[in-house]
């Protein structure tokens, strides 16, 4: 049994991972029929259902930061999931972008101690899953931007050198990249900038409304 995750209902092989409990919720309203809520404890909401296609999907929280992420997938590998997209959120880096863009992730720099953690050198960069990534880049038919992000542990980041190319920085990816790998599953990112600065944040429904955007691109890809 897990430690963290204590399934009420099936694991899908497949998974989309969000960090917002809440957006797991909106995202299994949009994309299953039927959602059985197949985690609660700890607050790490999932869902379990099929599509409207009838493919058998996982929609797994996983808290806040890249240590929470690394171990829901852990426990998600034990379960049985073997491909997963994340659609996460970030905070914009580039002063040309704007608030609500969708960044599919080509690399990712493991600045904090989270990804450093997991054996990652500091400063390195990691790649997801190529084959996922280019289903996810036809699913969003050209509504994205290829992007470099930053993946550190504080939240807004602080300019470094090892953030002077990335367009947008958050706290999971390079994390969970890296534990998808030492885990053989198949993990592509899909984030969406909700802060600035400046430019404040995105307004709920705007976020919901890419939220399930990137749902739907994800659904699509690991339906194929």
């Amino acid at each position: 049994m897990p430690r963290r995750l204590r399934p009420t209902a099936e694991i899908a092989s497949d998974a989309i991972l969000v960090g917002d409990p809440g957006r797991a919720l909106l995202l299994a309203q949009e994309l299953l029929e039927q959602p059985q809520m197949s985690n609660h404890a700890r607050g790490l909401w999932g869902y379990f259902g099929r599509t409207a296609g009838g493919e058998e999907l996982t929609i797994q929280s996983t808290g806040m930061g890249g240590p929470s992420a690394a171990l829901v997938l852990d426990d998600l590998a034990e379960l049985g999931v073997k491909r997963a997209v994340r659609v996460g959120t970030c905070f914009g880096l580039d002063p040309s972008g704007s608030l609500g863009d969708l960044l599919l992730v080509r690399e990712a720099i493991a600045v904090g101690a989270s990804a450093t953690s997991l054996g990652v050198t500091a400063g390195a960069s990691l790649a997801p899953d190529p084959t996922l990534t280019a289903r996810l880049a036809a699913a969003l038919d050209s509504d994205y931007q290829d992007a470099v992000v930053a993946s550190l542990d504080t939240h807004p980041p602080a300019p470094s050198a090892n953030t002077s190319k990335a367009i947008a920085a958050d706290m999971q990816t390079a994390p969970l990249l890296a534990r998808a790998t030492a885990l053989k599953i198949e993990l592509a990112v899909l984030l969406i900038v909700s802060d600035r600065d400046p430019g404040g944040h995105l307004e709920k429904a705007d976020l919901e409304e890419r939220e399930r955007l990137g749902g739907r691109a994800a659904s699509a890809v690991l339906s194929g």
